[in-house]
């Protein structure tokens, strides 16, 4: 049994190979962990449409007896064609990179062999991981679709017809502030989200992601202080993070985000809070089938692994993973966003 003819084998079919790839260690970071934020829509095309319908209700004028009713006209609706977009990564196996555990004629080598393909998946989810909270974040923040240098690829905001409210100074480092200065301007921003959701949904919930610098102030502010210390106290026996946490205050969940460690690849502004509403619906991912034969006319799954063979030299094989989303906001005038000062 040479190096790679062990490729062939069943285990490492592109069918087993996506199955199994849900079962690797997946980097954990919190967007993706957070429940309600994302709708799944598997498609089986790569195109999606999205529909806008107006439901605005108006005030009946007054009319004289006998003349005719007022006439509501029927729902006008826009329906648009959105492309998902496609990501792929590939980590190549070299021959060389085998001789050391290759096995003459044995089962040992499929194992080997098996645990090497399963290693270099786990790198691949973890690289798709750290993408998938980039778009999340840039969804939940700007509601904008960017590629990987940050161009905006769809800015959900214009395309439909949208505005997010201008960004609001809670004025965190100011510490003679009149008291329930703060919890008033909380309760205007989650009037502004649910105002902003037009009946689309309930938000079952409104989170503020912090930069650093933004939850030290708020949480140092006199007026929440003793609010975030009770809170903490109960995290101390719940065990949980000390270095980044979250509390909530005027019913609004303020998480300390942690970006990546170079605080600019994935992260949030030290001096920025910006809020969203969770339960409504409004952040929806699309994912569009793979390119494969076998893919076709299925609906889209996260992500799909497979194996490329080197036919011409047999000399390598690369471990591949795709995967073809759109996240969408269908409602960017439900968000809300703050400064420190």
């Amino acid at each position: 049994m040479t190096p790679f003819n062990v490729f062939t084998e069943d285990m490492f079919s592109a069918v087993t190979l996506s199955a199994a790839v849900d079962k690797l260690f997946y980097v954990p970071t919190y967007l993706q962990t957070l429940a309600g934020l994302i709708v799944p829509d598997p498609v089986r095309t790569e195109v999606i449409w999205i529909e806008e319908r107006e439901n605005v209700a108006t005030i009946i004028p007054f009319s004289p007896r006998g003349a005719p009713p007022d006439q509501v006209g029927g729902d006008k609706r826009v329906a648009r064609a959105f492309q998902t977009l496609r990501y792929a990564k590939a980590s190549r196996i070299t021959a060389a990179e085998l001789f050391g555990i290759r096995q003459w004629n044995s089962e040992v080598a499929l194992k080997d062999v098996g645990t090497e393909v399963a290693r270099r998946q786990s790198k691949l989810l973890a690289g798709a991981s750290l993408t998938k909270e980039y778009h999340l974040l840039n969804l939940v923040t700007q509601a904008k679709q960017l590629d990987a240098a940050g161009n905006t690829i769809y800015d959900w905001a214009t395309e439909f017809e949208q505005t997010i409210p201008n960004e609001v100074d809670f004025d965190l480092d100011n510490q003679s502030w009149a008291a329930g200065a703060i919890l008033k301007k909380c309760r205007a921003a989650r009037r502004s989200i649910q105002i902003g959701l037009a009946g689309v949904g309930t938000a079952s919930r409104i989170v503020c992601l912090c930069g650093d610098a933004y939850y030290e102030d708020l949480t140092t502010n006199p007026e929440v202080r003793n609010t975030y210390l009770n809170w903490q106290a109960a995290a101390d026996l719940r065990n949980a993070s000390k270095e980044w946490s979250s509390f909530i205050y005027g019913d609004i969940e303020f998480i300390n985000y942690r970006s990546t460690d170079d605080k600019s690849t994935v992260a949030v502004n030290t001096d920025k809070g910006f809020m969203f509403p969770l339960g409504a619906g409004i952040f929806r991912q699309a994912l569009s089938p793979g390119e494969r034969f076998e893919h076709l006319g299925q609906l889209g799954q996260e992500f799909y692994s497979g194996m490329v063979l080197d036919d011409d030299r047999n000399s390598w094989a690369d471990v591949e993973l795709y995967s073809y989303p759109l996240w969408v906001c269908t409602m960017p005038q439900a968000l809300y966003h703050t400064k420190r000062t």
